[in-house]
């Protein structure tokens, strides 16, 4: 059984083929083998992006066709788009992305932006461009919510 269907079915998710970090007793947060770890995930998922890109527009390119019935030229139309936005979303990521590997650049990565606590090891490996703890992200969440109606 492949490493990430064996992990996965133990109930344990591996984000781009890396597996969750053990941490060690009293080990100090965002060592050096936290950061590496980190870094590996977000390299590995800026690159799974990047290859989708990619696909998309070789497939684009490839698939587009002139079609004379005026609803295969739109159902072609509507699926360019989805593509386009779906692709859209991740390169906003792959932005974020980056910028939260400029964060372990500077050793500014697992610290709140707002409070400047730790962020947690679990909360970085379910979200590894998380820039808040889960109070204030929670509180920010609230607040949007009040804003919004």
């Amino acid at each position: 059984m492949p490493e990430t269907k064996k992990a996965s079915s133990l109930g344990v998710l591996a984000l781009a083929g890396v597996k969750p970090y053990q941490l060690g007793a009293d080990e100090e947060y965002m060592n050096e083998a936290q950061l590496a770890h980190f870094r590996k995930i977000l390299e590995a998922w800026r690159n799974q992006l990047r290859e989708e890109v990619d696909r998309t527009m070789s497939h684009m390119q490839d698939e587009a066709a002139n079609f004379p019935d005026p609803v295969d030229r739109a159902a072609q139309e509507e699926e360019f788009s989805l593509e386009l936005r779906t692709r859209d979303r991740e390169r906003k990521l792959i932005k974020k992305i980056e910028k939260t590997l400029q964060f372990i650049e500077e050793d500014d990565f697992g610290y709140c932006d707002t409070c400047g606590i730790e962020i947690g090891i679990r909360r970085l490996e379910a979200r590894p461009t998380a820039d808040q703890c889960i109070d204030c992200k929670t509180l920010a969440e609230i607040k949007e919510k009040q804003l919004v109606g």
